[in-house]
């Protein structure tokens, strides 16, 4: 029988998850043993590996959370069962989805926790595989494109892997960060509004 660890230690949410889920895809272990050290990354992670199938049990230990987890097999031979739909999903063309950034932090009430919100949301967008299309940034958006933002390196990483990244020419001008942009292309209304229409779903941030 496999068994894995994975140590999560120090990794913001949700990072925890986002290891465990790569390692399931992986090595589809039989076993896993995680580790965390805060009660969020705790029930997250507890909750992802119960909605695939394994077991999970909790123990706490000199300040350090551990998730242990073992797949049951009963539900895992359900799964194989079905791979044969999965694979006639997998074959249509993906869902084309339009994020559209008006904002450098994600949500209000307070800035700190929304630009650490932001950079997680943006490191966490490529599980949205090949649907994740297109990224707009309008107006205090297009801040995260420019030199010097905490979250280039989350927009620099999609665009390489081919996510195209559009930040709004006006809005760019009016903060006055045409030459400091550092990603993406530089756009205007209709673009927008042509990628809106074009989009299969649009979600606003």
């Amino acid at each position: 029988m496999s068994e894995v660890t994975i140590n999560c230690q120090n990794l913001p949410c949700p990072q925890p998850v986002i290891r465990v889920k790569q390692q399931l895809e992986i090595s589809s272990p039989d076993s896993l043993s995680i580790i965390v050290d805060n009660e969020p990354a705790l029930e997250n992670v507890s909750r992802f590996l119960s909605a695939r199938g394994y077991g999970v049990s909790c123990t706490r230990e000199n300040g350090l959370l551990r998730v242990c987890a073992a797949l049951d097999q009963s539900v895992h031979s359900g799964e194989a069962a079905q791979q044969p739909v999965k694979q006639q999903a997998a074959d249509q063309e993906p869902t084309k989805i339009l994020v559209m950034i008006i904002s450098p932090v994600f949500g209000s009430g307070d800035d700190i926790l929304g630009e650490k919100l932001m950079k997680n949301f943006l490191s966490t967008l490529p599980e949205m595989g090949d649907s994740l299309w297109r990224i707009v940034l309008l107006n205090g958006g297009v801040t995260l494109a420019a030199e010097g933002s905490p979250v280039l390196a989350e927009l620099q990483t999609l665009d390489a892997q081919g996510v195209s990244i559009l930040a709004c020419g006006a809005c760019l001008d009016h903060f006055g960060l045409l030459a400091k942009k550092a990603v993406g292309q530089t756009t205007n209304m209709l673009d927008v509004v042509t990628g809106m229409q074009l989009a299969d779903k649009i979600i606003k941030i």
